[in-house]
């Protein structure tokens, strides 16, 4: 059987075994009812003789042969020996002896030894009297054993599907670490392919702006782009570097990549940034900060594509130790039905999306930064708001946010 079936098999394992349990001790319910109905008509018969105003001859005798009955019906062993230790009379023996055969006797001696181990003998007149425990204890025995066989088959399926459920997250991180590889790569690969075309142009055909030298200077950054990809890879399982980074340069970066990139991307976007001067540094490892904003940016723009619109990235100190950088855009903004899963692995909401970069991004904040990312509502478009710790010192008061106008760049 494969490995990946066994907790289902130990699940219902453990289920038989527990439905047999309840029928096994409704079984033995049942006969402590039978039990006690036979103690009962014991009883009403004693109780009949010794109220008898009249008895007539004979009902004595009648009255021990009926109760001698119903002792016998209670179905637990007895082995009665004279007082010269011949068995004289039987009952409810697991197998078939009798006691006037002397063949049967060591038999019934070894199973009179049997039940004295198990209560002692009552000793008469008349003889002695061996006995043993009704059928229905004997099989009460059983039900710790079904109580710990159900409550071990129940844990080791559970420890197996945990096992099992820990492979198939492993297996899914792969996964969505290829599919993250493949998606940060086709920027700068469709970049690079973009250029080598812009030089296959004759001299005349190109923009006065690329020339080759500027052609070849966008080409090492997109190399430098890939290479901080492979670099970011690096950090997945790693113990991640920390230091102060400069929430200005960070965005400074981040906006220059995106932004002479931006007409391969998506047409007729602006692209405004508004950091003001004097934000403290942020504590955090760079190279997976800018992975996370960058895959914020290319979300929107993959909202405004084809139609057209806004992006605004802003950067504030929130209180003396948070610093928040919100990416905003005005495009059709997210469905109600998919806000409360949108950073869940696998969920998207774009035709042929895999649902890779929103999750990623917010581990590399909340996991790793011990910040905070959510999904602001607002009239329209979309808004989300990182917040991260800041390195300033909590007594230090939060700047104002100036008044300047933002820098806006339009294509």
């Amino acid at each position: 059987m494969p490995r990946r079936y066994w907790p289902t098999a130990l699940g219902l394992l453990a289920a038989v075994v527990l439905g047999w349990y309840l029928l096994y001790s409704q079984l033995l319910l049942r006969e402590m009812q039978r039990d006690a109905l036979v103690h009962y008509q014991i009883y009403s018969r004693i109780f009949s003789a010794l109220t008898d105003p009249d008895p007539t001859e004979g009902a004595a005798e009648g009255a021990l042969l009926e109760l001698s009955d119903y002792i016998r019906s209670l179905d637990f062993p007895i082995i009665m020996t004279d007082p010269d230790g011949i068995p004289a009379h039987v009952s409810n023996l697991p197998f078939e002896a009798d006691p006037n055969n002397p063949s049967d006797h060591p038999r019934l001696y070894a199973y009179a030894r049997h039940l004295a181990q198990i209560h002692e003998p009552l000793h008469t007149e008349l003889g002695t009297f061996y006995f043993g425990n009704p059928p229905v204890l004997e099989r009460m025995r059983w039900i710790p054993w079904l109580l710990v066989g159900a409550l071990g088959g129940l844990v080791l399926a559970a420890w197996l599907l945990v096992r099992h459920n820990q492979r198939v997250e492993r297996e899914r991180i792969w996964a969505t670490m290829a599919r993250e590889s493949a998606h940060q790569m086709a920027t700068p690969l469709s970049s690079l392919a973009g250029w080598v075309e812009i030089l296959r142009l004759p001299p005349e055909e190109r923009d006065e702006m690329a020339t080759v030298e500027a052609v070849a200077a966008e080409m090492e950054a997109d190399i430098d782009r890939l290479e901080k990809v492979a670099h970011r890879f690096e950090w997945i399982g790693r113990p991640v570097r920390f230091e102060a980074v400069e929430v200005r340069t960070l965005l400074r970066t981040l906006e220059r990549y995106v932004r002479v990139r931006m007409p391969q991307l998506s047409q007729g976007v602006e692209l405004e940034l508004e950091v003001p001067e004097g934000l403290p540094p942020v504590h955090g490892n760079a190279v997976l900060l800018e992975w996370a904003l960058e895959n914020l940016v290319k979300n929107a723009l993959d909202a405004l594509a084809g139609s057209g619109g806004n992006i605004q990235i802003r950067a504030e100190r929130v209180s003396p130790r948070r610093v928040a950088i919100e990416v905003a855009d005005d495009g059709p903004g997210v469905a109600p039905s998919v806000r409360t899963s949108l950073f869940d692995p696998g969920v998207t909401t774009k035709k042929g999306g895999w649902g890779v970069g929103l999750s990623l991004t917010r581990r590399i904040v909340e996991d790793v930064h011990h910040g905070k990312l959510e999904l602001v509502p607002t009239e329209r478009g979309a808004l989300f708001v990182a917040t991260l710790p800041a390195l300033e010192k909590a007594e230090t008061p939060a700047r104002p946010k100036p008044a300047a106008q933002p820098t806006t760049t339009a294509n």
